[in-house]
C-alpha cells in the first residue's frame, strides 16, 4: 500500500512492474487519478486504487522524448552534446 500522494506533474515509479509515469490529472470530484507512461500510454484509474499500488516517487526523465515515436533528434531543438550555463542561454539558442 502506498502513501504517496498523486501530484500533477510528478514522476512516479510502480514498483511492482517498473514502469515509470507522470501524474498528468487529478480529479478530486471523481476521485480519479490520470497517468501518463513514459511510451505516452494514458491510464485513468481511482484514488483507492491508486493507494494500492507499490510507488516511489522519481525524477523526471532526461529525455522527455518517450511518448513521441515519431520524432527526430534534430526536431528536439538542441544538440545532445550542447551545454548550457545557464536559462539564458537555451533562449537565446531557440530565438536564433
Amino acid at each position: 500500500m502506498s502513501d504517496v500522494d498523486p501530484i500533477i506533474g510528478n514522476w512516479y515509479r510502480n514498483e511492482d512492474t517498473g514502469n515509470d509515469f507522470e501524474v498528468v490529472a487529478l480529479d478530486e470530484d471523481a476521485q480519479t487519478v490520470e497517468i501518463q507512461y513514459f511510451d505516452g500510454e494514458l491510464e485513468e484509474m481511482d484514488l483507492d486504487a491508486w493507494y494500492e499500488l507499490p510507488l516511489e516517487t522519481i525524477e523526471a526523465p532526461e529525455d522527455w522524448s518517450g511518448p513521441y515515436d515519431e520524432i527526430e533528434p534534430d526536431d528536439l531543438g538542441y544538440d545532445k552534446d550542447e551545454e548550457f550555463s545557464d536559462e539564458n542561454d537555451l533562449l537565446a539558442d531557440r530565438e536564433d
